[in-house]
């Protein structure tokens, strides 16, 4: 046994076994990095913009592989688009590394809407930025906050605190304008529908105060204001004056005979001359 293992064919047939081990190694190890470009660097091609399966071609073909990471929200670019990538494009990376997505949702994410009555305009200004939602229309109204937020609409609809609403979104502002100082004369409604009398306040920057209903009424826009206050004209007859941003209470029916009467002027005495007695 021992002469065998000291024989020279022994150890040539050893010597021999050692270097083919280490060609089969040496070539696996080539392959290997052929097959895993193990050290090879490549630019990050740009796929901001394109759709994910786009940008899954382009990257793939360069050696790389992709992962989507998450996902935002911007209505003004496409949907399922990609927003970022890391590592950003033309930075020079290893080949076969994962570069991460981020792309822009399909739909846009609902969120809740805080109550902004009472705040200032600016303050809201900055929470819907934070919000992703918009400022839309502001119209000013007389009221004695002047400044502050008076009524919140979406869609031109008056929206309550906590209401979902798609991200993006524009919210409309009523701001306070304050009080007018100067007077004017209160407007007649009487024998107008509703929805007239509206406008007509609407016009005169007055505010639409109590609404009192007689009688089932099925469409309140179409109903008539039988009664108001305050009313045109006094007791006396002489007309009653009104400021900007105050508020006219009135009565509505579907019957329009229940008008109260429109208070005549207050006639004009007209001046008899005077008799001059002659002696």
């Amino acid at each position: 046994m021992f002469q065998f293992i000291t024989k020279r064919s022994f150890f040539i047939n050893l010597l021999v076994a050692l270097l083919l081990g280490l060609a089969i190694v040496f070539v696996f190890f080539q392959l290997l990095d052929s097959i895993t470009q193990h050290g090879k660097y490549a630019k990050v091609p740009s796929v901001k913009g394109k759709t994910i399966e786009d940008a899954t071609k382009v990257l793939e073909a360069q050696g790389f592989r992709v992962d989507v990471q998450d996902s935002v929200y911007y209505d003004s670019l496409p949907k399922l688009s990609i927003v970022k990538q890391s590592p950003q494009p033309e930075e020079l990376v290893k080949v076969n590394r994962t570069i991460y997505l981020t792309i822009n949702r399909a739909e846009a994410p609902l969120v809740s809407l805080p109550n902004f009555v009472g705040q200032t305009y600016r303050s809201v200004q900055l929470q819907l930025n934070t919000l992703g939602l918009k400022l839309g229309d502001t119209t000013t109204r007389p009221d004695f906050a002047v400044g502050s937020v008076l009524e919140q609409l979406y869609n031109g609809v008056a929206v309550k605190p906590g209401a979902k609403i798609p991200m993006g979104s524009r919210i409309s502002l009523v701001i306070g304008g304050g009080i007018k100082q100067t007077e004017s004369a209160v407007p007649l409604l009487l024998g107008l529908t509703f929805a007239e009398a509206k406008v007509v306040l609407e016009s005169n920057d007055l505010l639409l105060g109590a609404v009192v209903v007689d009688g089932a009424i099925a469409d309140s826009a179409s109903a008539f204001i039988i009664k108001q206050n305050p009313p045109v004209r006094d007791d006396e007859g002489r007309p009653i004056r009104i400021r900007g941003g105050q508020l006219i209470d009135v009565w509505i029916s579907t019957d329009r005979s229940k008008m109260d009467s429109i208070p005549k002027p207050k006639a004009v005495m007209e001046k008899k001359p005077e008799t001059v007695n002659e002696y």
